[in-house]
């Protein structure tokens, strides 16, 4: 694997652990930190693991965007951060890995839309999370994005306006992590969560993954056009025939994927 300044990227079995390691900044995201990130998750993509945890080094697990390379750029570079962070946010969603987020501490702005933009989130109950751009300056228009399409309108209004921490239990409530759990339980919630998440065909999946975020979002129409076709494609696969059959037959499948 690649050599980073800013992140560890460890694998154990078929899963990959991204853990951002700048403690002493909070995890906050630089361009550097950000580049490192989606080279990771681009290598990932191309490898034959299953799942992917992402977590943060430190007392919390991302502070967002960094306020010091932030506000040395102009307006053009300030631009080309954001769509950095947000090529970052995509391929997250895009990868044909289960990402879970591993959520400890505060996770603010853009660390807020790191755990948004994953497929799955466990949080410690020590969690929070917060777009406090609100209460500032900035305002968190690129966290609200994904966060908007976790936990809906008026909730996102409340999150985004007033700029104040939710805890980890409303987190929950509100659908921006699956579950919460004891902060010396949470790797061990983190690992059933990713177990039970990348059982089955490997392609199967990415090709699930894939299509629900294509369809999440558009009207309803639309978002049965393309599932009906991507589903009846997937139909004459060989992991779809071999699901089929190891039902039928009532054994144990066999996954070659």
């Amino acid at each position: 694997m690649a050599e980073y300044q800013h992140i560890r990227v460890e694998r154990t079995d078929d899963v990959v652990r991204i853990t951002m390691d700048r403690a002493a900044r909070r995890n906050s995201l630089s361009a550097e930190h950000l580049a490192e990130l989606l080279t990771a998750f681009r290598d990932v993509a191309a490898s034959d693991a299953l799942g992917v945890v992402l977590a943060g080094e430190g007392p919390v697990f991302s502070a967002g965007h960094d306020f010091a390379d932030v506000s040395s750029r102009d307006l053009e570079g300030v631009r080309e951060l954001l769509i950095l962070c947000t090529d970052l946010m995509r391929t997250i969603e895009s990868v044909p890995q289960v990402v879970v987020a591993r959520v400890h501490g505060l996770a603010t702005a853009a660390g807020c839309q790191l755990v948004a933009s994953c497929d799955l989130a466990v949080a410690s109950e020590d969690a929070a999370f917060a777009l406090p751009g609100g209460k500032g300056g900035w305002f968190c228009h690129t966290p609200a994005v994904p966060v908007a399409r976790a936990i809906g309108r008026k909730r996102l209004m409340e999150l985004a306006l007033t700029g104040d921490p939710i805890d980890a239990r409303t987190a929950e409530q509100w659908g921006l992590v699956n579950r919460v759990v004891p902060a010396d339980g949470l790797d061990e919630a983190v690992d059933d969560l990713v177990r039970r998440a990348t059982r089955g065909s490997r392609a199967s999946k990415a090709l699930g993954k894939q299509t629900i975020y294509a369809q999440l979002d558009r009207p309803e129409a639309d978002a049965y056009a393309i599932a009906v076709e991507v589903m009846a494609a997937a139909s004459q696969t060989a992991a779809a025939k071999e699901g089929m059959s190891s039902f039928l037959e009532k054994r144990p499948a066999v996954w070659t994927d």
